[in-house]
């Protein structure tokens, strides 16, 4: 490697760089990515990773990132996470080179392929497709999700790559404009990070939902950071406390071991704040204990329980937090044994315990997989995952969104485990019904399916399944799958049998539709055409024949308008629709006037020109000024307002980024907007009055609706406010927090509000 510089200044030296200093920064940055895979090298590696990295560097020589630095410098970045992070080789790492150029640049395929062989262009093909997969219209969306997923049960790297290049573009994205990070971080909440957790990768899956909240909700993600950083010198002196008396255990033990705390993500942390309903400083467990053995394999189960033993020896275990991957690995591979202990000043502390092997699994998932995948337990799992998704790819009838929706519900999600009656273990993603589990055991089973029995217990067909569960389903001739189904399952593989089942019987009842339709033109004079349909499903507002057929028959268009139409030889036209307005106006409360006033609806700047235009606020999240928002235009509502931590925003920024208007709030201090608080407190007399006198004495403000409950020495209370902005609400929380006994107090946003 003395060499390097010759080996790569000949490529950069003549391109149009600011300074001597971007040259050795390319340099520099090679040189490590060289090292990392110096134990790999084989003979021959390295003429090709450099012709690898000259066909790059030529290729994207006149680019630049948002941030003004030379684009190769990414490429080489997608390279070290591959190595580093995820324990790729050196083909992987000639992909990840390459894996912008076919898209970016005038490299093609054959160039790659004629270069580096067809298994290198087929990957580098894959992680083509993938990038646009989210920026095309839904038909085509799906149709390249569905090729991308083919590429990945053929070569897992397409993925594996593809989830480093969203990782340094998380990291990197500090440049780009506001909308651009919005999608970009919905798109990776809602799909990456859940696919980095397939593949057993938790730490860039982790990674990534912490950079997502950093843009969707920065706010949040800055309070809790500062709080995890003020924290840190108490938690680590706590953290030692705890292992201090493990250690002398652990030392004694025959086993050779690791022992130290690692905090949680500040995902993780927000998660448990909002689904208990705690304050930060009450989410008990904001670092885990991770206690890693260096054992032979034969020895890791013995090892693992043998350590147990000894940690709840010292502490109190909680018996519902144990969980045992040992005996029931997750489909990703990951091993590993956790429970939860109470530590010294009555904390709960998690405890995991995993091997170095394990471990290894745990952090670098599907890559660690293959390596020890020979005489493991888990030899298997990553094949049956792959051959469900094949499965679930016969289906070539769904829409790009609902087919993205049933990939992330069906193999991206948590999972469970089941047993069938002779005992034999199923995996099922969580929130699985006995309907799900019917279909899993085979299509015809599933149609038949009329309930099931769950731990020897009759139970309904919608009847969701907990970990642990034996079942056994009951059939009937008779049973057929019918529309609500759709609502009890989760799993593609159950949902696009039901919904095979429902199309045939369509087809069927559309016949006589058909029959009908026909008679019906020719009594006109006119021909049973092509043509002629599509002017009928264009004018029902249809989406496909089949529907106008299904329709006739069942009566719900009865063809009455096809007075209206003209015939023209053998052809119909269809009328011209009247020219009615079913726009409505947006509106906004003036609290003033005690009305709500239409004039004063121009509230938002719109794009670049700062023209003010019309909108409505979203129902789900009921933004006011001040909140991170962001512009949608809904199909047939015109423009809605959403908060961009809205419970929707996620899906509609991943999915429907090119219907993203950029958005911000104009000044109006004369317009107020309806929004609720929640407070919970000691139940005290006088508390009511003291919470309206600050509402509507100290700070003016109208209230809409107050409710409030008192139960046990606790009352529970919701007030629905017109407040100017979010400062002023900001400022009406920490006044209401000042009280005597007040325990929370949080902003709701639904549409009762």
């Amino acid at each position: 490697m003395d060499n390097l510089e010759n080996d790569i200044l000949p490529v950069i030296k003549n391109w149009d760089l600011d300074e001597e200093q971007e040259k050795k920064e390319i340099v520099r940055h090679y040189r490590a990515l060289l090292k990392m895979l110096k134990s790999k090298l084989k003979k021959g590696d390295k003429e090709l990773l450099r012709a690898a990295f000259e066909m790059a560097a030529d290729a994207h020589k006149t680019m630049r990132r948002k941030s003004g630095e030379p684009y190769i410098l990414h490429p080489i970045a997608v390279a070290m996470i591959c190595v580093d992070e995820i324990g790729l080789g050196v083909r992987s790492t000639i992909c990840a080179l390459l894996h912008d150029t076919v898209e970016d640049t005038d490299i093609t395929l054959e160039d790659i392929k004629s270069e580096f062989g067809n298994e290198i262009a087929k990957i580098v093909d894959g992680l083509t497709k993938i990038s646009t997969v989210m920026t095309t219209n839904s038909s085509q969306q799906a149709e390249n999700f569905k090729k991308i997923l083919l590429t990945l049960t053929d070569d897992p790297r397409v993925i594996l790559i593809k989830l480093a290049d969203r990782l340094h573009n998380m990291r990197t994205m500090d440049s780009m404009k506001q909308e651009k990070q919005l999608k970009i971080a919905s798109e990776t909440i809602w799909v990456y990070s859940p696919l980095a957790h397939r593949m057993g990768l938790y730490n860039i899956k982790t990674e990534l939902e912490d950079l997502s909240m950093k843009y969707l909700e920065p706010d949040k993600y800055k309070e809790i950071a500062k709080k995890l950083a003020e924290t840190k010198r108490e938690r680590t002196k706590y953290i030692n406390e705890f292992i201090r008396p493990l250690k002398d255990k652990l030392t004694n033990s025959q086993y050779p071991t690791e022992i130290y705390g690692r905090p949680k993500s500040i995902h993780s942390i927000w998660n448990k704040i909002k689904k208990k309903g705690v304050s930060f400083e009450e989410v008990y467990d904001l670092f885990a204990i991770r206690v890693i053995l260096d054992v032979p394999l034969e020895m890791e189960k013995e090892a693992c329980w043998k350590v147990y033993s000894l940690i709840t020896d010292e502490y109190l275990p909680s018996p519902e937090r144990l969980r045992d991957w040992l005996s029931n690995p997750k489909s990703n591979g990951y091993e590993a044994l956790h429970t939860t202990v109470m530590g010294p000043q009555g904390k709960w502390v998690e405890v995991q315990i995993r091997t170095k092997r394990m471990n290894e699994i745990a952090e670098k998932g599907l890559a660690a997989h293959f390596k020890y995948k020979e005489g493991t337990p888990s030899e298997d799992r990553f094949d049956k995952w792959f051959i469900q998704i094949r499965e679930a790819l016969g289906n070539q009838q769904e829409d790009g969104i609902d087919f993205l929706q049933d990939f992330k519900t069906s193999f991206l999600a948590e999972e469970i485990y089941v047993y069938t009656p002779k005992g034999e273990v199923k995996m099922l993603p969580t929130n699985s019904s006995a309907l799900d589990f019917a279909f899993y055991i085979h299509t015809a089973i599933g149609s038949k399916c009329i309930g099931a029995k769950v731990n020897h217990k009759l139970v309904p067909i919608g009847h969701t399944l907990r970990s642990g569960d034996q079942i056994e389903i009951i059939t009937s001739n008779k049973q057929k799958p019918t529309e609500d189904w759709l609502n009890m399952v989760v799993t593609a593989k159950a949902k696009n049998s039901i919904k095979d089942s429902l199309r045939e019987e369509k087809k069927s009842i559309a016949e006589e539709g058909k029959y009908t339709l026909q008679r019906k033109l020719e009594g006109l004079g006119a021909a049973y055409s092509p043509y002629n349909i599509d002017q009928l499903v264009v004018y029902y507002k249809l989406s496909s024949h089949l529907d106008l057929h299904y329709n006739i028959a069942t009566k719900k268009n009865d063809l009455k308008e096809l007075k209206l139409f003209q015939v023209i030889g053998d052809k119909i036209e269809a009328p011209k629709p009247l020219q009615t307005s079913t726009e409505t106006e947006p509106v906004v409360f003036d609290p003033a006037q005690k009305t709500y006033n239409k004039k004063d609806s121009e509230l938002i700047i719109f794009g670049e020109s700062s023209d003010k235009i019309q909108y409505s606020l979203g129902k789900c999240c009921n933004p006011i000024p001040g909140d991170d928002v962001f512009g949608f235009v809904s199909t047939g509502k015109g423009l809605i307002i959403h908060r961009t931590n809205c419970p929707n925003a996620t899906q509609l920024l991943a999915n429907y980024g090119h219907r993203v208007v950029k958005t911000k709030w104009a000044k109006n201090k004369e317009i107020s907007f309806l929004t609720g608080l929640r407070i919970v407190g000691l139940d005290d007399v006088g508390v009511v009055n003291k919470i309206t006198n600050i509402i509507s004495g100290e700070l003016k403000i109208n209230i809409a609706a107050l409710t409030i409950e008192s139960k046990e020495g606790l009352f529970q209370g919701t007030i629905k406010v017109y407040v100017h902005d979010k400062d002023e609400l900001e400022l009406l929380v920490d006044k209401i927090k000042s009280l005597n006994g007040i325990q929370r107090v949080d902003r709701f946003d639904t549409e009762s509000v």
